[in-house]
């Protein structure tokens, strides 16, 4: 299995903030925000990560080249370019996610280990098209509401606003096989270019997409979520410390 990581975002509102690192080097607990993803993918299995980041920041870049010479070599694949959207770098990513399932997130997108771990065996024992981390932890500036079919998980819609069958909203991680990548390029043709008009597009298509519900998934776009995320990941390791003993 494959995974990708989305980090070609400017990352502007952090810069506004006062954080002057690009947001994939932004530290939670010591540890650089891209690192975590790379090392739990890692852990999870991962055949190859492959990871997008754009010319505005080189520092990122570098930093990318290092880890490919290092500890993810021949594992560690990168793409540098500026795209005006999540949905473009997608695009790029795709030609290497093409023939083999795939997991996808954006760099910022903090959940709990244990349970990603458990949505990827899951995603890997299921013949569904997607599976989807959702979430009921609202968060987020401008979420977007999972509808689900009535006694399943089984996604009907996504949705700018709730409704009544909307028990969670989407928490940035997409386990897909390589039939979500025609809907990918259709949306690409179309015009589109966002990622919620993607998942739109797969319900379209008629692809079987289910729900995983995580207890919480964050993103970081403010400096204020530096400090919730690292709240959460060390509330998790105190969780998991319990659970060992």
């Amino acid at each position: 299995m494959k995974f990708a990581i989305i980090a070609a975002g400017e990352g502007s509102r952090l810069h506004e903030e006062g954080i002057s690192l690009p947001k994939p080097l932004v530290h939670l607990n010591g540890e650089p925000m891209i690192d975590r993803l790379l090392r739990i993918f890692t852990d999870c299995g991962a055949e190859e990560t492959v990871v997008i980041v754009n010319r505005l920041h080189p520092e990122t870049e570098a930093h990318v080249r290092i880890l490919m010479e290092g500890e993810y070599k021949d594992r560690l694949r990168l793409i540098v370019k500026t795209t005006p959207s999540s949905m473009h770098s997608f695009s790029e990513l795709a030609p290497y996610l093409d023939g083999a399932p795939f997991c996808l997130t954006t760099v910022d997108t903090i959940f709990r280990e244990a349970e990603f771990r458990d949505y990827i065996r899951e995603f890997e024992s299921t013949p569904y098209d997607g599976l989807m981390g959702v979430t009921d932890f609202i968060d987020d500036e401008k979420p977007l509401y999972v509808a689900t079919e009535a006694g399943s998980l089984r996604v009907k819609g996504f949705h700018d606003a709730p409704t009544a069958d909307c028990r969670f909203i989407s928490g940035g991680i997409y386990a897909l096989r390589p039939k979500a990548l025609q809907t990918l390029r259709r949306c690409m043709a179309e015009g589109q270019s966002r990622m919620r008009n993607f998942q739109r597009g797969l319900i379209a298509d008629g692809l079987s997409i289910y729900a995983r519900p995580f207890s919480k998934i964050l993103d970081v776009d403010h400096a204020e979520d530096i400090r919730k995320a690292e709240s959460f990941l060390l509330c998790e390791e105190t969780y998991t410390k319990v659970g060992e003993a």
